[in-house]
């Protein structure tokens, strides 16, 4: 590829490796190099652009995995949001106290300025359902979450109270998926769906592990975890009775 550009090979290497940025000119000399179809283009461009911006989160990079600073640029563009929570209320919907202490449970944090600018970065991400126009965020929570004591029960019972308070907002929908429903199609994992304005990019699916964020793009795995959280949201709770279940639950807390 460097010979058929004219182009040392250090310097592609350079490229390849981040190690330099790359100019409007050199990325359609490649793009076109790779015969890169018309939607890739348009990915590559873009993200070639943001990549010249100093992005909001840039002081907490150090701190995080190297996926989650993709994960955070696509949750800025995201035009609507939909998560299925398993084990603790979603990020964008913490309390500090409640953030700190899921982060301290974190396997492989133990530096006290790690976890600091992990919290501050976790807050300063809520900021993105402020933005105008806002996101849809719709979140489906095992009943579980309701359950597990984070933090110790205060702590619990402060943050339910912000879910119920969240849950009120015009473009937020928090549904609770009881424990009576048993099994269902999304016992493995849970995921978060990131949907984009038309014509920008495809829908992409985000999942969480130990060891960093998974993403998947293919639209027929797309549509399983589809499929998937358009059954929970049946099977839930509706607005009102979740509110309401959230409710009880952080008064039984007192």
């Amino acid at each position: 590829m460097a010979r058929a550009l004219g182009w040392s090979e250090s310097k592609l290497s350079r490229i390849e490796t981040a190690r330099t940025g790359i100019s409007d000119t050199d990325l359609d000399r490649l793009l076109a190099a790779y015969a890169a179809r018309p939607e890739v283009r348009t990915r590559l461009r873009n993200l070639a652009r943001r990549g010249r911006v100093r992005v909001w989160w840039t002081p907490y990079r150090s701190s995080v995995p190297d996926p989650y600073d993709e994960y955070l640029a696509l949750e800025a563009e995201a035009e609507a949001m939909g998560e299925w929570e398993t084990q603790i209320v979603p990020g964008l919907l913490q309390t500090d106290e409640y953030a700190l202490a899921v982060i301290q449970a974190g396997a492989g944090v133990r530096d006290p300025q790690t976890v600091q600018r992990r919290l501050a970065l976790r807050m300063a991400r809520q900021t993105v359902l402020l933005r105008e126009p806002p996101p849809e965020l719709t979140v489906v929570l095992d009943e579980a979450v309701l359950h597990r004591e984070v933090g110790g029960p205060e702590v619990l019972r402060r943050q339910l109270q912000r879910l119920s308070e969240a849950s009120l907002r015009p473009k937020v929908e928090v549904l609770v998926l009881p424990f009576s429903v048993g099994a269902h199609a999304a016992l493995p994992e849970s995921f978060m769906i990131l949907e984009f304005a038309p014509g920008s990019r495809g829908p992409v699916v985000h999942s969480e592990s130990l060891t960093g964020g998974q993403f998947r793009l293919k639209r027929d795995d797309v549509q399983i975890y589809r499929e998937a959280y358009d059954d929970l949201r049946r099977r839930a709770l509706s607005p009102d009775d979740s509110r309401a279940l959230i409710a009880r639950t952080g008064d039984a807390l007192r």
